[in-house]
């Protein structure tokens, strides 16, 4: 095999980076996609085809076949290509390696680079007095991090949004949308609430959300995050194990052509004093001490940060659960730097950059954007509406998107009803996709809408670190539906069920290897030791371990592939397997689009059987696709496992954050077999 090397240079013409060796199949799909980038014209079936074609003999100890590879100005103007020049690195992994061992130096260096503001600066970046579960970070320091995000010209576009029933953009710059933000603050403490209060967001990411979740962390007080698609019982709930003392929220708003009632469910779930954002003004219709948003609103636009300590509470989120009590997790002021590190370095946001990922206040991705955008100096874009549509394509477009964030449901949406041409996003550098496991053949046709132009950038982590531990970046080769890296900064171990690392070309859940900024040390409603760290294995050489519950294979050259999580298991004869592990071998049929996999006991007891759910991608007559998974499975996972039974479905049911509901699955099958 002919291999081939480049190097990056700086203008003193000294090699900065050796990047990545180039096989002859690479250069090969290299030639193909530069055709593409010239203007030809070719259907993405093809595209497909030609990709399959020239890495049918693919070794995989190479690593998972690329489809992107970093171009010049990736590779010199870079976030992440300037910070290895200022730190002497010519080599990404060295750069990671350094970041996880000399983790108070890193992130110092982080928190100068993005510009954390303090009133009081910190004693110390890093105590570990308290051990590597219990760290003190920026000890003795004082700050607010609301303030890190009004840095960027005060004439600066902020904020560009769109309704989903107009075209028309609306700019909210720097200067207006802090004005906005101090009216609010100023509002609050009008209106009665005090430092450390908590107050909900229940409500669609709009500007009006925005300013309000800034203002609330600006007054001291506790933004309690809430997905504006949960019930009024839901709804209920986590504003008893927050202490709610109010709640944000609108009267109501049209998505996908419906009408949401939201201040409905805020009175049904008998919230705490309300602020309404109504577009009917009508009083009459509000209960005993609600109030309108515009009586909020004070008339100063002047107010002083509350000075904080980095631990501090700012935001309590909640996982995604549907059963039980969900997890309140809380943020300090600490995890926006998590968050604006990672936009910095793996999503490459520069100041000025259009930042768009449609997501909800409810979710962390909705925080996550709020701090990635605007500590580095960037600009959101905010679509309210369903994004599978027109008009959110048109939106991406009018707007120039540089990061555009996804999910795969999104992108198989918009694959499916072919609205989105490869000529419509030509603004687009970075796309970066979160939520669950991507598919290879989405992914692809994802980069082929901006003829190659773009990576997508995997990211995976978690409310409880911030952001993410595990990632890609702009400066190494992208695989469809593959991770390159660590995120800076985090570290992680793979290790099998008996508590050994797992190598190359195996799988086994991954384990964190804390500390680092950004992750939780208590939640407000469990046992944050019991959940993260009790009967965690050690790592090889003794570290603290915590558990987060992914499952990933570990992939060659330092790549890896998400399976799933690690708890969604079956025992099937006596052997267990993950969920995932069977759909990533099902899925490879060429006539199945998604699939999910339940353990099923018949009766309700003894011995589980497998039952597969799939979604067709062509038709293909019962028992024989039922024959070809059958030895699918037998090759690829077990010859012991075999199909109980085959359920053809339109759809898959998932969360309000997308993951896959199999316990649904699961309880809806036993409903309907009940012998």
């Amino acid at each position: 095999m002919e291999l081939y090397f480049y190097y990056v240079y700086s203008s003193s013409s000294n090699p900065l980076i050796k990047v990545f060796m180039k096989t002859e199949q690479e250069k090969n799909w290299l030639n193909f996609i530069k055709k593409i980038q010239a203007g030809e014209n070719i259907a993405f079936a093809e595209q497909w085809a030609k990709y399959v074609e020239i890495y049918s003999d693919w070794d995989e100890k190479n690593g998972p076949p690329p489809a992107w590879f970093p171009g010049k100005d990736n590779l010199n103007n870079s976030n992440i290509t300037r910070f290895m020049q200022e730190l002497g690195f010519k080599n990404y992994t060295d750069l990671h390696q350094w970041s996880v061992r000399n983790r108070a130096a890193f992130w110092e260096k982080v928190i100068a680079k993005i510009g954390i503001k303090f009133y009081k600066t910190t004693d110390k970046i890093l105590d570990l007095s308290a051990g590597v579960k219990n760290p003190k970070w920026l000890k003795g320091a004082r700050f607010n991090c609301t303030d890190s995000c009004f840095q960027a010209p005060s004439a600066q576009p902020a904020i560009i949004s769109a309704k989903e029933e107009s075209k028309k953009l609306t700019i909210t710059t720097y200067a207006e949308l802090e004005d906005l933000v101090n009216r609010i603050a100023n509002g609050l403490i009008e209106n009665g609430f005090k430092q450390n209060d908590a107050i909900a967001l229940y409500m669609p990411m709009t500007v009006e959300c925005v300013a309000a979740y800034l203002a609330i962390i600006r007054a001291g007080c506790r933004v309690v995050s809430i997905a504006d698609s949960f019930s009024a019982s839901e709804l209920k709930k986590r504003l008893a194990i927050s202490n709610s003392r109010g709640i944000i929220t609108v009267d109501s708003y049209a998505r996908a052509g419906k009408n949401i009632d939201l201040y409905k469910k805020v009175a049904e779930a008998g919230a705490p004093k309300s602020i309404i954002i109504s577009s009917q003004k009508n009083k009459a219709a509000l209960r005993d001490g609600d109030i309108l948003w515009d009586d909020l609103l004070s008339q100063d636009t002047d107010y002083e940060s509350i000075a904080c300590e980095a631990d501090d509470v700012i935001n309590i989120l909640f996982s995604s659960g549907t059963t039980g009590e969900p997890k309140a997790i809380p943020w300090t002021h600490l995890t926006p730097i998590k968050s604006a590190m990672d936009g910095y370095f793996h999503q490459d946001i520069h100041p000025g950059d259009i930042v768009c990922w449609p997501t909800n206040i409810g979710w962390m991705m909705g925080p996550w954007l709020i701090y990635a955008t605007f500590i580095n100096k960037g600009t959101m874009a905010l679509y309210e509406g369903a994004p599978v549509g027109d008009g959110f394509i048109d939106f991406v477009q009018a707007s120039k998107v540089n990061m555009l964030g996804v999910i795969p449901s999104i992108v198989r949406a918009w694959r499916s009803s072919g609205i989105l041409d490869q000529d419509s996003w030509q603004d687009i550098k970075v796309f970066s996709s979160t939520g669950e496991p991507s598919n290879r053949e989405d992914y692809l046709w994802l980069m082929s809408r901006t003829r190659y132009k773009a990576p997508v950038i995997e990211y995976l982590g978690g409310t409880e670190i911030g952001g993410g531990h595990i990632t890609g970046t702009v400066v190494q080769p992208a695989s469809p539906a593959t991770f390159s890296t660590p995120a800076l900064g985090i570290d992680f171990i793979f290790m099998d069920e008996e508590g050994r690392p797992v190598k190359e070309g195996e799988m086994g859940e991954l384990y964190l290897m804390p500390p680092a900024i950004g992750l939780s040390q208590k939640l407000l409603n469990k046992d944050h030791e019991k959940e993260y760290y009790a009967n965690c294995p050690l790592g090889p050489d003794d570290e603290i371990l915590r558990r987060h519950g992914d499952h990933m294979a570990r992939l060659y050259k330092g790549y890896f592939k998400a399976q799933g999580r690690a708890d969604d298991t079956m025992n099937l004869g006596g052997i267990k397997v993950s969920s995932l592990e069977l759909e990533t071998a099902i899925n490879q049929h060429t006539a199945v689009y998604e699939s999910a996999a339940i353990a099923f006991q018949p009766g309700g007891e003894g011995q589980e059987k497998l039952v597969l759910f799939i979604i067709l991608k062509n038709e293909i007559e019962f028992d024989l696709l039922k024959g070809e998974l059958n030895s699918i499975i037998s090759k690829r996972i077990n010859p012991l496992f075999k199909i109980y039974d085959l359920v053809i479905v339109q759809s898959l049911p998932r969360t309000a954050s997308n993951k896959l509901m199999r316990r649904t699955l699961r309880k809806e099958y036993q409903k309907n077999n009940p012998a």
